[in-house]
């Protein structure tokens, strides 16, 4: 994909509202495969945030002991925020579900940018975010890069000292 970014995404405070305000995600493109980063992000979701976490896949039918839903509109509710583990040629369809059901955010994962995807979701009201992981930006709000396996534990500017 050497599509020339042009669309500009919320900044970190933008970002972080949206976290806060959110109450429920939905994770289209689940999958039960530990190796998978979608399974890394429901696990962390899951354990570590505040959370109602909805899987979708048209496949699979259990991941991590939670039900898992063919499409956005199978769900219980409508989810503030659709995190999208698809292909780029599968994310105009996503929106147009996303869309269709509700939801408030679109959030595409790391290396998935879709400048069209963008722009018509804000057209329809929608925020967006674009190559931003869910877990990696929640854990670095709520002080928790650790689990997002980063280590944090000191922050200075000195230079460490080597024995």
């Amino acid at each position: 994909m050497s599509e020339n970014r042009t669309w500009v995404g919320p900044s970190a405070p933008e970002r972080l509202s949206l976290l806060r305000s959110a109450k429920s995600i939905a994770i289209v493109g689940a999958s039960d495969k530990p190796s998978r980063a979608s399974y890394f992000v429901a696990t962390y979701l899951l354990s570590s945030s505040p959370y109602k976490v909805y899987f979708v896949n048209p496949v699979a039918k259990e991941i991590l002991g939670q039900p898992v839903y063919a499409s956005l509109a199978d769900l219980p509710e409508t989810p503030d925020i659709v995190d999208v583990f698809r292909r780029h040629d599968d994310l105009p369809t996503v929106l147009e579900e996303a869309k269709a059901v509700g939801a408030k955010t679109l959030w595409l994962q790391l290396g998935s940018w879709h400048e069209e995807v963008a722009r018509n979701a804000e057209a329809a009201g929608m925020n967006v975010v674009m190559d931003r992981c869910v877990k990696i930006e929640h854990a670095r709000f709520h002080g928790g890069l650790n689990l997002a396996g980063f280590n944090t534990g000191v922050i200075s500017s000195k230079r460490q000292l080597t024995a």
